[in-house]
């Protein structure tokens, strides 16, 4: 179908049509990369480290969804959207053919990651050519957002799980002398009075961290206008990441200690990460509501002009 057929048609039902369009053309490059899609559902269903790439297109869908009117308020084909579109086309296409056809296993590789990019690449221009780049501008969030779906390789993650091993330790190591606890350091083992725990790859809460990550990207979009604001709230979810996981490695020890050697082994320990990323999310409510209230301060109106909380304009 040509950009001058999408233009000779009524906007409900040119709407309508190129809705349709774009979801041929996003089942038809499903199919084309069945494998790569599989493995990355198996990745997930068997990595602790990948279960939060399931709720992204969810998620990304439910974004388009409610946002649907601003996103598509001015749909325009154009020449420069058929270029643009099919050279982002063609570069999805040499960008997954780097990736090996033999991905049957789950386990993320640096071809993996290559075929879900460019199978990303390739939907965004599809929606570029039936929606145009004006839409697709509008729609900038929720694709970036869709990158969240890329795996990254197994050799990226390790190196971003033992950063977080190493500074939930250095968290964990500050907390136990605040409490008074003696401690004695060995790379990923904290010793102390009766105890030696390791902050294991399974104990980085790397699952929770980027649930945490998601959390604030979401809120950040949602509740506040000011990108470096959004930045900012998103960047803190970083550290507190890190901050919330040691807490949760000194609670359990001390717990241990003091209460019952059965905390280091029990429910609490296999499946209470949620009560801790919750107490994250309890920590960043009034840094949002702060940054909030930062956003809508009245306006004042005055004899040498309009000022918005600090700022001034004259008239």
């Amino acid at each position: 179908m040509s950009a001058t057929t999408f233009k000779s048609l009524p906007r409900k039902s040119g709407i309508s049509t190129r809705h349709t369009v774009f979801a041929l053309a996003v089942a038809a490059s499903a199919g084309l990369f069945w494998k790569p899609l599989t493995a990355l559902v198996s990745l997930c269903l068997h990595g602790d480290s990948y279960s939060h790439i399931l709720l992204i297109p969810f998620i990304t869908l439910y974004i388009f969804w409610t946002e649907r009117s601003a996103i598509f308020r001015e749909v325009r084909s154009s020449a420069v959207s058929w270029v643009s579109g099919l050279t982002l086309i063609v570069a999805g296409i040499a960008i997954s053919w780097f990736a090996d056809p033999r991905l049957n296993l789950p386990a993320a590789s640096y071809n993996l990651t290559a075929a879900i990019f460019g199978l990303l690449v390739i939907w965004l221009g599809a929606f570029i050519v039936c929606y145009g780049i004006r839409t697709a501008r509008f729609a900038l969030f929720p694709w970036m957002f869709l990158l969240l779906m890329v795996p990254l390789p197994e050799a990226i993650l390790s190196r971003i799980i033992a950063a977080l091993q190493r500074g939930s330790v250095d968290v964990s190591m500050s907390l136990f002398k605040m409490c008074g606890v003696p401690v004695l350091r060995q790379g990923v083992l904290l010793s102390v009075p009766g105890v030696t725990i390791e902050v294991a790859k399974e104990c980085s809460s790397i699952r929770s961290s980027m649930a945490l990550f998601i959390t604030c990207v979401l809120a950040s979009r949602f509740y506040l206008r000011s990108f470096w604001k959004q930045a900012l709230f998103v960047l803190l979810s970083l550290p507190l990441s890190v901050v919330k996981n040691g807490i949760r490695i000194t609670t359990l020890t001390l717990l241990s200690l003091y209460v019952n050697p059965g905390f280091l082994h029990g429910d609490l320990h296999r499946d209470g990460g949620f009560v801790f990323f919750f107490l994250a999310l309890a920590i960043l409510w009034p840094v949002l509501g702060a940054l909030r209230r930062s956003e809508s301060r009245p306006t004042k109106v005055t004899a040498n002009g309009i000022h918005r909380g600090s700022e001034a304009i004259t008239s």
